[in-house]
């Protein structure tokens, strides 16, 4: 059975009696398999029609459907919704009777919308119903992207702000003077901006961080940090509240670090953001992992696998029992390979937990746990529970602590498949750091049955990429002399307006696979040291993590610089 989603039109649906229960698991597995609106799903699968489905809304808030196709908007009720707000909120502005503005939102239901679109636009609004298609075409169609409100523009309205200059230095430590500020109209517009325009250009994580003079916002792109326009310094104060608040966070809490979840709607997409906090001289520093459903593609063939690695890993987690580790440092891609395993054996006659810290993705028909230390709740502790819950597969976040690899040893000895993570250099190392952690070499060699080491790489833009002939020192940081190359080609991004003039666009991921044959279980029996482990698995045919960059950068998938930099 699918997992409830907490839907505000789906379970106003399920409230009328207007779907069934089949029907109610069907549109919620589609929802979760590739997050497509549940509005769109009802339509597709034939289970409402769309006039039905806004009638059903309009009814609930005691409102009227209206049609945007043929309708004409004068400018000044143009005016009364700037072009942000409604790319923003999804909205588009109706009508103006006087006393309030009838607005046609996308996500009707939704009450804490239209609130937020009253103190936008300063008025009191009326909302009513649209097809939200419809709704997403008009904005199109009435703001294009010229009235777009940049963040120059903002950066510069809130520097000459005095007001909230003010009212920032009288806050203090004044929990409701913070709340205010956070709620004010520039700060909402300016944080909402900042998280658009991070999403837009692919972030995986926003850093706020508060210096003595300055306030500097930055985010990660592929790897690599690009800063922004830093906003005036008193703005830290006003913009990490407004972030704590959309966490559900303790604003007045500031000595200590904090964790929270943000769900941000982003035109037709739900971003989830990730939130850590910490206290330090200047201020609390925030950091946002940015996940975005949407863009990720959690199948096995979309990885990037050579064909070797690829053919031996989905064997691998066919096995009815063993233990199979990912290896690389923080940020490479070993939660999303193993998530994409779990989506590949992920059937109705497996049982399948996982414990994780925190939980990155739902996966309908997954059991899945976030570990809580704080709260007691431990590693070691939910694989303890585990056992008593009859799975077949348990995937474990990562193997901290020696308990964490006994009780994985044990559930593999019982007939688990365990899959898991290590923070290791290259695969070979993961090996050396079960037996440091102090798991017996003897159960180490029994239950583990290969070691996937990887690391990601910027890949070369498509659109500005250029041959060119290395010199003599860039081959030497490869290994390699000009009669190695052959006809092999080598390319950079030249950069353009596709890349942000960097040269790169997007990463892939390069692999080293450390297969437990026998020769490799005699080693770890006689404690052998990292390097001979990787001598022998050499010897036995496995590709290195630099071998297989190699393959990447005369595919003209990566450059020289990058591969070194990783391997």
């Amino acid at each position: 059975m699918s997992e409830e989603i907490s839907d505000p039109l789906l379970s106003l649906i399920r409230e009328q009696d207007l779907i069934d229960d089949l029907q109610y698991e069907d549109v919620v597995a589609e929802h979760q398999r590739n997050g497509t609106p549940i509005i769109q799903i009802l339509q597709d699968t034939g289970v409402m029609k769309l006039h039905d489905i806004l009638q059903v809304m309009a009814g609930t808030l005691g409102t009227e459907v209206v049609t945007l196709r043929d309708r004409e908007f004068s400018p000044d009720l143009l005016k009364m919704v700037p072009a942000n707000v409604a790319k923003m909120y999804r909205c588009v502005p109706v009508a103006w009777t006087g006393d309030y503005l009838q607005i046609a939102l996308a996500n009707p239901l939704d009450p804490a919308r239209a609130d937020e679109i009253h103190f936008a636009v300063k008025r009191d609004v009326q909302i009513v119903i649209a097809d939200p298609a419809e709704i997403d075409k008009t904005i199109d169609r009435l703001y294009g992207q010229s009235e777009s409100e940049n963040f120059s523009e903002i950066l510069k309205e809130l520097g000459s702000d005095t007001d909230i200059a003010r009212e920032v230095s009288e806050a203090g430590d004044d929990t409701k003077a913070a709340e205010a500020l956070a709620d004010a109209v520039p700060i909402v517009k300016f944080v909402n901006l900042v998280l658009q325009q991070a999403v837009q250009d692919r972030a995986s994580d926003i850093h706020f961080e508060p210096f003595e003079t300055e306030f500097r916002i930055r985010y990660r792109v592929d790897g690599a940090l690009y800063e922004m326009a830093p906003p005036p310094k008193h703005l830290a104060l006003p913009v990490i509240s407004r972030l704590k608040i959309m966490a559900n966070l303790n604003i007045s809490e500031k000595r200590l670090p904090q964790d929270g979840r943000i769900n941000y709607q982003m035109g037709n997409k739900q971003i989830d953001l990730r939130m850590s906090t910490l206290p330090t001289q200047f201020g609390e520093s925030v950091v946002l992992r940015v996940l975005d459903r949407s863009s990720v593609n959690l199948e096995l063939e979309s990885l990037g696998f050579p064909k070797s690695v690829f053919d031996f890993v989905s064997e691998v987690i066919q096995r009815p029992n063993g233990i199979f580790v990912v290896t690389g440092p923080t940020g490479c891609g070993k939660t999303t390979t193993l998530y994409s395993c779990l989506r590949r054996v992920n059937a109705i006659d497996s049982k399948l937990l996982t414990a994780e810290d925190p939980v990155e993705f739902d996966i309908e028909g997954i059991m899945q746990v976030a570990i809580n230390d704080a709260a007691g709740m431990t590693f070691g502790k939910a694989l303890r529970s585990f056992l008593r819950q009859d799975p077949d597969i348990i995937m474990v976040g990562e193997m901290r602590d020696l308990e964490t690899a006994q009780i994985s040893v044990q559930a593999s000895l019982t007939g688990h498949l365990v899959l898991s993570t290590l923070h290791t250099n290259d695969s070979p190392g993961a090996v050396t750091r079960l037996v440091d952690m102090g798991v017996e070499p003897f159960l180490i060699s029994s239950t583990l049955m290969a070691v996937l080491g990887q690391r990601l790489v910027r890949t070369v833009c498509k659109n500005c990429r250029t041959p060119f002939e290395p010199t003599e020192s860039q081959l030497e940081l490869l290994n390699l002399s000009p009669h190695d190359l052959g006809d092999k080609s080598f390319h950079y991004g030249r950069g353009c307006s596709v890349c942000n003039d960097t040269g790169y666009k997007g990463r892939k991921g390069i692999f080293e696979l450390l297969v437990v044959s026998e020769a490799i279980r005699t080693l770890i029996n006689e404690r052998a040291p990292t390097v001979v482990v990787r001598q022998k698995a050499v010897e036995l045919g496995m590709v290195t993590l630099r071998e297989d960059g190699l393959r990447a950068i005369f595919d003209g998938d990566t450059t020289i610089e990058e591969v070194v930099k990783y391997t």
